[in-house]
């Protein structure tokens, strides 16, 4: 589990392509491996990837193809920078919201709008999971625990200060980018609980 809040951004140093999978390479901010052990969830782009060793070198994960093609993990190059947190433990603050690293689509930038020193970002989403995207609900963008903005049919607003724009890669988006986006939990299993409990009181 995470909480949302990004420890920084790594650079991708290395892409190995091989049958079912590629292997990421992964040049982390300075102690950010500290402790880390092999077999240890470390949140890439908001994915949930399992560390191949102890990163004292560089951060290495596995990324199979099902990631690849559900996530924006897959359009990395060499240079790119990812959103790196690592997982929560007993005593971790939780300063933004529990997320489990398991992304449920790449959504598009449609429109990114600067003021002063924030950005207003515009991303669309299938409408299929409209139910449990709403105005001052949580949503984790590459990782990043958010506040949606506005809700429009099929796209959502997020707004992000400079503290975040600094520390993540979101300030790097461009129109036509795709993020990683994963709906809040809790939002999901409100939202169908009450849609059951709504369908067993008709069907009395």
């Amino acid at each position: 589990m995470f909480s949302g809040i990004v420890q920084g951004a790594g650079k991708v140093s290395k892409i190995i392509s091989k049958k079912n999978h590629i292997t990421l390479e992964i040049s982390a901010p300075k102690n950010f491996s500290k402790n880390l052990k092999k077999g240890a969830s470390v949140s890439v782009n908001g994915i949930c990837l399992t560390s191949l060793d102890d990163g004292k070198k560089k951060l290495k994960f596995d990324v199979i193809n099902e990631t690849l093609s559900k996530t924006n993990i897959g359009k990395a190059k060499k240079g790119s920078l990812v959103n790196l947190e690592r997982s929560i433990t007993a005593s971790t603050e939780i300063g933004g919201h529990l997320m489990s690293g398991h992304i449920h689509f790449a959504g598009k930038v449609e429109k990114i709008s600067t003021k002063n020193t924030n950005k207003d970002i515009q991303i669309k989403f299938p409408k299929k999971y409209k139910q449990y995207i709403f105005e001052k609900g949580y949503i984790g963008v590459n990782g990043c625990s958010l506040t949606l903005g506005k809700v429009n049919r099929d796209s959502f607003f997020v707004h992000l200060i400079p503290e975040t724009l600094s520390v993540t890669n979101l300030d790097d988006l461009k129109k036509g980018s795709f993020v990683n986006i994963e709906i809040d939990q809790n939002t999901i299993a409100i939202v169908e609980t009450v849609k059951n409990t709504l369908a067993a009181q008709k069907s009395r």
